[in-house]
């Protein structure tokens, strides 16, 4: 059975447990903190979409929030190195995989580990270094990652799925392939890293810069950009359905990139000294789009 007044009590239990706030919550929800109060409060209860997403969130069990059913909170042991045992004991052709997630993860430094092929879905990462690591394939579910360095880091093939992204650097990383969907962006760094065929779907990016950055046959689809910098050379990008404000492209080279998206959206864009072959050029004047910062590269 479901008591709003014990759900309330447990949600408030398990976010404090992980040491996060309210509106922390509220943000890896997409939702106000509000009406995170208003659970714990009693008030009113979470759907049962967003359950699932909370258990995820909060490393509970689903049964966690019944009355009749103890709670059975995953682990939250916390690795400071890696057991020598546990290297030793593997294959020698095959490369060693830990799973760490669940855990809370605090200042910790994993700067220049190499084969760092670990998930960390379900985890509360806070102000921690992956400084010039090897996080290819890397899986990063359900988190909170704030204040994180991840500069220089080797993340082709990585996915980062429904979690909440702030203050984090991933300058000159190389993000081949990698993968970003239902996922929140704020004031992140993406200074010169290779995007190239990388996706975004579903998400959000506010406050960000992607200066430099290499946008070759990217896909941004579904998502929504405000107050974000593109700066560089953008080929064969596709913008698919997605909702501008503020956005700037400046210094910038479009080749060959396709916006399929309102025209409402596209005019909430601004280039500043800016270069486009004619399938650009046409596309964006089509979408009523302020083109006036756009010369034509020569055919």
């Amino acid at each position: 059975m479901l008591n709003s007044r014990t759900i309330g009590n447990k949600i408030a239990e398990a976010r404090k447990k992980l040491n996060i706030s309210q509106a922390q919550l509220a943000q890896s929800l997409f939702i106000s903190s509000q009406a995170v109060g208003k659970w714990e409060r009693g008030e009113s209860m979470p759907d049962i979409v967003t359950f699932n997403r909370l258990a995820e969130i909060l490393q509970v069990d689903l049964n966690y929030f019944s009355d009749g059913f103890p709670s059975t909170e995953k682990s939250e042991t916390i690795f400071t190195a890696f057991p020598p045992a546990a290297q030793t004991a593997a294959p020698p052709d095959k490369k060693p995989v830990w799973d760490m997630s669940g855990g809370s993860w605090v200042d910790a430094d994993f700067s220049g580990l190499k084969n760092l092929h670990e998930k960390f879905s379900g985890s509360n990462l806070q102000r921690c270094k992956f400084i010039g690591s090897d996080m290819q394939g890397l899986l990063l579910k359900g988190n909170m990652i704030e204040g994180c360095d991840f500069s220089g880091s080797d993340m082709n093939g990585s996915q980062l799925e429904k979690s909440y992204v702030t203050h984090d650097k991933f300058t000159d990383c190389s993000l081949r392939n990698a993968k970003f969907t239902w996922s929140h962006f704020k004031d992140c760094d993406f200074t010169g890293s290779d995007l190239s065929r990388a996706e975004f779907e579903h998400s959000s990016v506010h406050k960000s810069s992607l200066a430099g950055a290499i946008v070759q046959g990217t896909v941004f689809r579904e998502s929504d950009f405000s107050e974000v910098i593109f700066e560089g050379t953008v080929e064969d990008g596709y913008f698919d359905n997605c909702a501008f404000s503020k956005v700037t492209f400046q210094n910038t080279r479009l080749i060959n990139t396709f916006f399929k998206c309102s025209t409402r959206s596209l005019k909430h864009l601004k280039f500043v000294n800016c270069q486009a072959d004619r399938l650009t050029m046409e596309m964006l004047k089509s979408g009523k789009a302020d083109v006036s910062g756009i010369t034509l590269i020569p055919s």
